[in-house]
């Protein structure tokens, strides 16, 4: 039986706030799981979710677990 390859997780802070951004950005803040300001998430490093990452970076404090 093969072996369970470990996920890469990723640690994620919401550093700057929703108000007054694109609808598009504050709807993918509230998809990755972050509902207020300083809020931290844990989530594995998966393509979709990188890629949300990405997309609201200036946003966000992220950190590599």
């Amino acid at each position: 039986m093969a072996a369970k390859k470990k996920e890469q997780r990723v640690r994620i802070e919401l550093i700057r706030s929703c108000i007054g951004r694109k609808p598009e950005h504050v709807k993918t803040v509230k998809a990755l799981g972050l509902k207020r300001l300083h809020h931290t998430i844990e989530k594995d490093a998966s393509p979709a979710v990188m890629g949300m990452i990405r997309s609201v970076a200036f946003m966000l404090k992220v950190e590599e677990l």
